[in-house]
């Protein structure tokens, strides 16, 4: 089994998610509109270039995504993307890219069980943790 985060956006998916492909050096292996769904499926009308459906593959691990309706977006509330990042140098450049124009709650900062943490939400309203472990002895 895997848990796959899937991320709703408020009509800026296809920017998000060709900018986390780049920041976090993945792959998208999908990118739908609803305007390229099947004719059958209902789309709202005016929602034609909104994304249906997004999927990015990073190493081994998916994140998935879409713009919801918009009568139907609500921001997320308590829930983050965190990331293992095994590098500190690694950790200061994924940091810099996603706050970049969004809200820092935490710094990235050395922890007592990491050499690199930060809290933040990122331009397009996704929170992120970015941990960078100590490494472990035993």
């Amino acid at each position: 089994m895997k848990i796959s985060p899937y991320l709703s956006f408020n009509g800026d998916c296809k920017a998000a998610f060709t900018f986390y492909a780049q920041c976090l050096h993945g792959q998208i292996v999908m990118m739908m509109s609803n305007a390229e769904a099947p004719t059958e499926v209902q789309c709202p009308t005016g929602a034609g270039e909104q994304i249906l459906h997004a999927r990015i593959i990073v190493g081994d691990q998916i994140l998935m995504g879409s713009d919801a309706p918009p009568d139907r977006y609500q921001p997320s509330q308590g829930v983050f993307v965190a990331l293992g990042i095994e590098e500190p140098a690694e950790a200061e450049r994924i940091f810099q890219a996603l706050s970049e124009g969004g809200t820092v709650h935490m710094p990235l900062q050395e922890t007592f069980w990491a050499q690199r943490f930060a809290m933040l939400v990122d331009r397009f309203g996704t929170a992120w943790m970015v941990n960078c472990e100590k490494p472990h002895i035993g």
